[in-house]
């Protein structure tokens, strides 16, 4: 069976269309579609899943709190003394102090910056033409403070301060009296 198309005049259907198909640009007219509740719905949604949430969280904190509370308990020893108040005290902080240090290397000392970490270093004088013996006197020091340079043209190295512990600060102290200090960039 051949199919022949036949010619349509304009407002008719082609051949072979069902009949019930509208003429174009008709919209049958039918009532607004209305959600009943769908504001009010939305919104008690979003407050059901903010619950949830913070619900869960409550839980965690009262299941962490009791977790803490239990072990705390637990870490007593047979003679009935808390140890865990013994673990949780920490040493006192260390008091710093500033040192002030002759560098032997004034050039050196123009590369540091003020929060940098560097090892002082003395290498003791030696006689009978040794290499001189070096030892780290302050190891990871902070550099507090490093001054403008002098404009006297003096080879006594420069100053740069730095923040040492009391014991640390004697040792550096004792050693510049004795050897020429150097330093190096952690």
């Amino acid at each position: 069976m051949t199919f022949t198309p036949q010619p349509s005049t304009p407002g008719t259907p082609p051949a072979g269309c069902l009949p019930h198909v509208p003429e174009p640009g008709t919209v049958p007219h039918f009532p607004p579609v209305r959600v009943r509740g769908g504001r009010r719905r939305l919104r008690r949604t979003l407050r059901r899943t903010r619950r949830a949430p913070a619900a869960l969280l409550a839980t965690a904190a009262v299941a962490l709190a009791a977790t803490g509370a239990a072990s705390a308990v637990s870490t007593q020893d047979p003679a009935g003394r808390e140890t865990a108040a013994r673990e949780k005290r920490k040493p006192p902080a260390m008091r710093l102090v500033s040192a002030p240090v002759r560098i032997a290397d004034a050039a050196t000392v123009r590369l540091l910056r003020p929060g940098d970490r560097v090892d002082v270093i003395a290498a003791a004088h030696s006689s009978a033409g040794e290499p001189p013996a070096a030892r780290v006197i302050a190891a990871g020091a902070r550099v507090a403070r490093v001054p403008l340079p002098s404009t006297d043209a003096s080879d006594d190295g420069a100053l740069v301060v730095l923040s040492v512990p009391r014991s640390t600060a004697t040792a550096l102290a004792g050693a510049a009296a004795s050897s020429r200090l150097a330093v190096t960039l952690c």
